[in-house]
């Protein structure tokens, strides 16, 4: 569904859509939890497979994309790629660590959520032996989402 505001189309996207479904069905399922009940083998099944799957498909449909910036820009991109990506992550665990003084669980939950990765918060927490981090998951992963849905579509827009 598409709203013109002045002539610019608005859009939740594919991500925004999901987003708000799952807030609607989320809040719904609090108010009557026999709603959306799913039996444990098959979050077990969506969580190790689905995730890895879906992993799989990104980097196939990715990578001659990425091939095709590395012939032309080079190894740099890869490079600038890896600061870009490391760089906030790495400021965000000292200041979260030494400043707001986070358990190291939450922190990476924190981590985790903020590069909207759940397959790097189901490691965390098979590694911990706990559901603590997703306690830190939860907001950076609906800020990230939301940023991420939002900024995606404005910058698309200047570009064009």
């Amino acid at each position: 569904m598409v709203i013109k505001v002045a002539g610019i189309p608005i859009t939740l996207s594919t991500a925004g859509g999901a987003l708000i479904a799952g807030i609607v069905f989320g809040w719904f399922r609090a108010i009557h939890p026999t709603f959306g009940r799913i039996p444990e083998p098959t979050i077990w099944f969506m969580n190790s497979v689905g995730l890895n799957v879906f992993i799989a498909v990104v980097g196939i449909t990715a990578g001659p994309g990425f091939v095709k910036g590395l012939q032309q820009l080079g190894v740099s991109l890869f490079l600038w790629g890896i600061v870009a990506t490391s760089v906030p992550l790495i400021i965000g665990m000292l200041i979260a660590k030494y400043v707001f003084k986070f358990h190291p669980a939450i922190l990476l939950g924190i981590c985790a959520g903020s590069r909207t990765t759940t397959a790097a918060l189901g490691m965390i927490c098979d590694a911990a032996k706990s559901q603590v981090p997703g306690l830190g998951y939860t907001v950076t992963y609906a800020v990230g989402n939301t940023l991420l849905t939002i900024w995606g579509m404005v910058i698309v827009m200047l570009m064009t």
